[in-house]
């Protein structure tokens, strides 16, 4: 299970584009958020894309990046991000490695069905690539806005630390 302060799991992903997106694209570099979604273009998945794309600019002022993760191909990504003028960009994660490695694969149930699938799940994770905070089991309304409160706490910090 993973902690605040373990390294973050490593990735490469394709995103809506199929241009390949690492971890390493960011190491070093900016802050990230990885939030992990179950579905694209259902109402609670969308209502969350679009509020971390509204807040994108804040974000990058605190050198922050977000990007969306799922279990959908990149034609799905691509259609729901033009359907809905997303921002961030979204990976493809359709073998579900990346969902096993933050542990938000998990059995769910919903009208007495159990059945496996994406808890919505973000974590942020410093420039260094160390994981600060793992928000498991979130509710798509104004979670974008509790996470980017996080990202200004730690940027906040770092600043003061210096």
């Amino acid at each position: 299970m993973l902690r605040p302060g373990d390294p973050a799991p490593e990735f490469e992903l394709p995103d809506a584009d199929l241009e390949m997106m690492t971890s390493g694209d960011f190491k070093g570099k900016v802050n990230l958020v990885l939030y992990f979604y179950p579905k694209d273009d259902t109402p609670g998945c969308t209502l969350e894309a679009i509020e971390f794309s509204d807040l994108l600019g804040e974000f990058h002022a605190l050198d922050t990046d977000v990007v969306g993760v799922s279990r959908d191909n990149c034609l799905s990504h691509g259609d729901f991000r033009d359907k809905q003028g997303l921002g961030t960009r979204l990976l493809a994660d359709i073998d579900g490695v990346l969902c096993q490695a933050y542990g938000v694969w998990r059995e769910k149930e919903a009208h007495g069905v159990k059945r496996m699938g994406i808890l919505r799940s973000s974590f942020i994770i410093d420039k260094q690539g160390t994981l600060r905070h793992l928000l498991y089991d979130v509710k798509p309304k104004g979670h974008a806005a509790q996470v980017l409160e996080l990202v200004r706490e730690l940027y906040i910090l770092k600043l003061t630390a210096k």
